[in-house]
């Protein structure tokens, strides 16, 4: 589990360093699909990243105000900072886990604790590949979504 975390952790840092060739107006630019822009989308995944593996550790949810956080470095600033306390939380993750019960605050639905975290694997990779579509019709490489060769198994 801890690997697809990684994984998307290490393509999010390649897709920030990808965003510092464009320009604000680029970041912000109004798009179809996503959340509206480029920035908008980097901050829901560390968003919804967050608020789902909080809810799993019954920590209250903090709503992120996306007006506080217009520009690149600001997101990157708080995908690392959570990034570090998500870190932790997964190194502790067994198998009993699993199957344990959460009730997430925003909506009262009852989830395994299994399903949530694949539901913050996918929910990442399905935004990458938004990314990727917007990336080509700036006509400019994306970012590679290879899973090889990242060396992941080897840590």
């Amino acid at each position: 589990m801890l690997m697809f975390f990684q994984y998307n952790w290490q393509v999010r840092n390649e897709w920030f360093e990808w965003c510092k060739e464009l320009s604000a107006n680029e970041l912000k630019e109004k798009r179809i699909g996503g959340v509206e822009n480029i920035l908008n989308t980097l901050l829901h995944i560390v968003d919804v990243e967050t608020s789902w593996i909080r809810a799993i550790q019954n920590k209250r949810d903090y709503v992120i105000n996306f007006d506080e956080y217009t520009t690149l470095e600001k997101v990157k600033d708080l995908s690392d900072l959570n990034r570090r306390e998500i870190e932790e939380y997964l190194l502790t993750w067994s198998a009993e886990i699993e199957n344990e019960i959460t009730v997430v605050p925003w909506s009262g639905d009852q989830f395994t604790k299994g399903e949530i975290v694949r539901h913050v694997i996918a929910h990442e990779i399905h935004h990458i590949g938004q990314l990727s579509v917007w990336a080509r019709e700036l006509d400019r490489t994306p970012v590679s979504a290879s899973l090889i060769d990242r060396g992941l198994l080897r840590k």
